[in-house]
Protein backbone atom coordinates (compact mmCIF):
# COMPACT_ATOMS: atom_id res chain seq x y z
CA UNK A 1 0.00 0.00 0.00
CA UNK A 2 1.19 3.70 -0.62
CA UNK A 3 -0.70 5.23 2.64
CA UNK A 4 -3.21 7.38 -0.03
CA UNK A 5 -6.15 8.20 2.11
CA UNK A 6 -9.45 6.00 1.25
CA UNK A 7 -12.56 7.79 0.06
CA UNK A 8 -16.02 6.46 0.15
CA UNK A 9 -18.95 8.11 -2.53
CA UNK A 10 -22.37 6.75 -2.05
CA UNK A 11 -23.61 6.74 -5.09
CA UNK A 12 -27.79 7.44 -4.93
CA UNK A 13 -29.80 3.59 -5.23
CA UNK A 14 -25.98 2.52 -6.63
CA UNK A 15 -22.78 1.53 -4.85
CA UNK A 16 -20.51 2.28 -2.39
CA UNK A 17 -17.33 3.16 -4.02
CA UNK A 18 -13.92 2.72 -2.14
CA UNK A 19 -10.99 4.61 -3.80
CA UNK A 20 -7.54 4.41 -2.47
CA UNK A 21 -5.57 2.27 -0.14
CA UNK A 22 -7.95 -0.16 2.03
CA UNK A 23 -8.87 -3.83 2.88
CA UNK A 24 -11.98 -5.73 1.30
CA UNK A 25 -12.71 -9.26 3.34
CA UNK A 26 -15.06 -12.00 2.94
CA UNK A 27 -17.04 -13.28 5.51
CA UNK A 28 -14.67 -15.86 6.14
CA UNK A 29 -12.08 -13.74 6.82
CA UNK A 30 -9.52 -14.28 3.60
CA UNK A 31 -9.06 -10.88 1.31
CA UNK A 32 -10.61 -10.24 -1.78
CA UNK A 33 -8.52 -8.66 -4.35
CA UNK A 34 -9.97 -5.69 -5.43
CA UNK A 35 -7.05 -3.15 -6.29
CA UNK A 36 -7.53 0.54 -5.97
CA UNK A 37 -10.71 0.95 -6.86
CA UNK A 38 -14.09 -1.38 -5.81
CA UNK A 39 -17.71 -0.76 -5.96
CA UNK A 40 -19.65 -2.88 -2.82
CA UNK A 41 -23.59 -3.64 -3.29
CA UNK A 42 -26.02 -2.06 -1.20
CA UNK A 43 -29.15 -3.17 -2.95
CA UNK A 44 -28.49 -7.20 -1.76
CA UNK A 45 -29.16 -8.37 -5.09
CA UNK A 46 -25.51 -8.92 -6.84
CA UNK A 47 -24.51 -12.30 -7.73
CA UNK A 48 -20.91 -11.29 -6.97
CA UNK A 49 -21.49 -9.46 -3.16
CA UNK A 50 -19.98 -7.72 -1.65
CA UNK A 51 -19.06 -6.31 -5.25
CA UNK A 52 -21.80 -4.97 -7.27
CA UNK A 53 -22.41 -6.25 -10.23
CA UNK A 54 -25.10 -3.54 -11.72
CA UNK A 55 -28.02 -5.64 -10.76
CA UNK A 56 -29.45 -2.50 -8.86
CA UNK A 57 -29.95 -0.62 -12.32
CA UNK A 58 -32.71 -3.47 -13.60
CA UNK A 59 -35.04 -2.26 -10.64
CA UNK A 60 -37.31 0.90 -10.28
CA UNK A 61 -36.71 0.54 -6.27
CA UNK A 62 -35.39 2.47 -4.28
CA UNK A 63 -32.00 0.72 -2.34
CA UNK A 64 -33.05 2.29 1.07
CA UNK A 65 -36.36 0.61 0.49
CA UNK A 66 -34.82 -2.98 -0.92
CA UNK A 67 -32.63 -3.23 1.75
CA UNK A 68 -35.55 -2.90 4.72
CA UNK A 69 -37.62 -5.68 3.06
Amino acid sequence: MTDVAATVTVYPDGPLVLRGDFAVRGVDGEPIDTGRVVALCRCGRSALKPLCDGSHKKSRRRIDAAVDD
